[in-house]
C-alpha cells in the first residue's frame, strides 16, 4: 500500500469514470470496492468506495454526490516521451465532454484537470541559457496541448 494515496469524490459516476480511466492508461487495475448498503439515501447495492491503480499509482474514489466538485486547483501530471503519446493521452481525455484549457491542462468528461506534459519540458525550461529557456516558455504558454517539436524549435531560436 502505497503511503498516500488521491481520493476522488464523484457525483454518484466513479464506477463509470473508474472504467474510463482504465481503458485510456495501459496498466490499470481495480484493487477492491464497497458498495451502500440497506437504509441509506443512496439506493443499496450502489458503489460506495472503489480503490483503483493507474500506471501504478493508487487512486481512491469515493461516489458520494455533488457537493464537492473538482477544480483546478488539483490536477494529475501525465509526463510523456513522445508528441504521438500527448496526442494519445490528450485526444482520450478530452473524449466525450472534455475540455481543453492551456498549456497542456484540460478537463476531462468528470472535470478532474489533467497536465499532459512532455518530459523534455522540465529539460527545457531549467536550461542555464535563460534565453533559450524563456523562448520555450512563452511558446508554451501560447499553447492549448504541448507540440514538442514546436517547443524544441522555440528553444533553439528557429
Amino acid at each position: 500500500m502505497q503511503k498516500i494515496t488521491p481520493s476522488l469524490w464523484f457525483n454518484f459516476n466513479a464506477e463509470e469514470a473508474i472504467s474510463f480511466y482504465s481503458s485510456i492508461f495501459k496498466s490499470a487495475e481495480v484493487k477492491n470496492k464497497s458498495y451502500y448498503g440497506e437504509g441509506g439515501s443512496v439506493p443499496a447495492g450502489t458503489l460506495l468506495a472503489a480503490t483503483f491503480s493507474l500506471e501504478g499509482q493508487e487512486f481512491l474514489a469515493i461516489n458520494a454526490g455533488p457537493q464537492f466538485p473538482f477544480t483546478e486547483a488539483v490536477s494529475f501530471t501525465v509526463y510523456c516521451e513522445t508528441q504521438e503519446e500527448v496526442d494519445y493521452y490528450w485526444s482520450r481525455l478530452t473524449a466525450d465532454g472534455g475540455k481543453e484549457v492551456q498549456c497542456g491542462w484540460l478537463k476531462d468528461k468528470y472535470g478532474l484537470s489533467w497536465q499532459i506534459t512532455p518530459t523534455i519540458m522540465s529539460k527545457l525550461l531549467s536550461d542555464p541559457d535563460k534565453e533559450k529557456a524563456g523562448r520555450a516558455m512563452q511558446a508554451m504558454m501560447k499553447m492549448v496541448k504541448l507540440d514538442i517539436a514546436a517547443l524544441e524549435k522555440a528553444f533553439n531560436g528557429k
